[in-house]
């Protein structure tokens, strides 16, 4: 076979080239610890490596959503602690006025202090954010979500919860409403609500009650009037009697039945004994003291009250004379019923500090698992796309130990010609 310089000058050429363009990539592969430096270097692993690359992103994206649900949720749970000392601190007031050595001037004390609870209360129901947003308007983050009233306060916010996706699967929410927080609380035992008429004069005082048969419940208002006929002399007691009428219906409570079949009151009422259990429609309650000729007492079912609707309910108590037996009545009445209402917004409170600690604790669970994931993506990656450092390095050796035997070949062959003899 006949061969010329210039096949030897390019099959030399072009296997050089060849053997450099090898010892390059693997260069690149040592310097970048990467195999797959082209889909076309493993078109299987390079695709699959695309897919493990976006799942990695997508997960780190979700611990970055975590980190922004726990900042959210550990402001307010910060801000709904706060709000529980208050409220402590608001029982802890409702005791000490209700002390019989306390005067009225001294009770005016405790009202001051109660009017800058409500003030600090205020200020917490529109607490800003890291980033100046509110953080119980529901969506409504750029303007302040309650405003005080003549009764209290109005709120201004929505019922929305701002929601972020932190798993593949699952969001949370970033927010309660302050309509759940503040407004949310049940007046009464939680069922029913008692309470006495602002005009009583007697030392009636009735207690908050329970359901003892729900079954004949009938969600109905009734009203409870006390007749006093005085004894014949001054030293025989009178005799106080009491009728019950469902506001609803109009009819009166038989006596004898506990029925409301009357469409007038009976000729006579049920005979009142201090502290006996009064029975009306599957509740049962009872009244202390001496109720006065016409004093009023009310039953009607439990609804939402608003926190500052009831602190401003007990500044009137404070603000109210306790003087006398009527007026101790009428000031232990309003106490009674600013406690219980308190003790549902306790109860409200921390069923939602309970639903941010279990959200609290479910992105701690998740951020477990995504570092799992994280760590199995990774392992994935380096096992399709990273190199064989041994490996590499001892092709790399032999690649360049081929390479300059090519060269010095290349050199002597080209060297090789007939001139060299003449």
């Amino acid at each position: 076979m006949r061969i010329s310089t210039n096949m030897i000058f390019d099959l030399g050429a072009n296997r050089l080239s060849q053997l450099q363009a090898g010892l390059v990539k693997t260069q690149q592969q040592l310097s970048t610890q990467r195999r797959v430096l082209t889909p076309a270097d493993d078109p299987v692993a390079a695709a699959s490596a695309l897919g493990i690359s976006q799942s990695l992103s997508i997960n780190e994206q979700f611990a970055s959503n975590r980190n922004t649900a726990k900042s959210a949720l550990g402001e307010m749970e910060s801000i709904l602690q706060s709000v529980t000392s208050l409220y402590q601190d608001v029982k802890t007031l409702i005791v000490n006025a209700g002390n019989g050595s306390i005067e009225d001037e001294q009770r005016q004390y405790l009202s001051a202090e109660l009017k800058g609870r409500f003030e600090e209360l205020l200020g917490l129901a529109n607490s800003r954010d890291g980033i100046g947003r509110y953080m119980f308007g529901g969506f409504k983050t750029s303007s302040q979500p309650f405003f005080q009233t003549a009764t209290g306060a109005q709120y201004a916010g929505d019922q929305g919860k701002q929601l972020l996706q932190v798993d593949t699967s699952r969001n949370i929410a970033l927010n309660d409403t302050g309509n759940t927080i503040f407004e949310a609380n049940r007046t009464g035992n939680g069922i029913f609500l008692t309470s006495a008429a602002a005009g009583n004069t007697g030392s009636g005082i009735i207690g908050t009650g329970a359901v003892v048969n729900a079954g004949v419940m009938t969600g109905h208002d009734y009203s409870i009037d006390f007749t006093v006929v005085p004894g014949p002399l001054p030293t025989v007691p009178g005799t106080t009697t009491f009728t019950v009428r469902d506001n609803v219906t109009g009819n009166y409570m038989d006596p004898a039945t506990g029925v409301f079949n009357l469409a007038a009151p009976p000729a006579v009422g049920t005979t009142y004994a201090a502290g006996e259990a009064i029975s009306v429609d599957g509740m049962q309650f009872e009244i202390q003291g001496n109720p006065a000729n016409g004093d009023q007492f009310d039953i009607e079912p439990s609804r939402n009250q608003s926190i500052f609707t009831t602190l401003t309910n007990l500044l009137t108590t404070l603000n109210t004379t306790g003087a006398g037996a009527a007026g101790q009545a009428n000031l232990t009445n309003g106490l009674n019923a600013a406690n219980n209402n308190i003790d549902h917004a306790l109860d409200t409170l921390l069923n939602v500090r309970a639903s941010v600690g279990t959200r609290l604790k479910e992105i701690e669970t998740l951020d477990s698992s995504g570092s799992d994931l994280n760590i199995q993506y990774t392992e994935t990656l380096h096992r399709l796309q990273d190199i064989n450092l041994a490996e590499t390095i001892s092709s790399f050796t032999q690649q360049q130990i081929a390479l300059q035997a090519a060269q010095q070949s290349f050199t002597k062959i080209t060297g090789l010609s007939l001139f060299n003899f003449i």
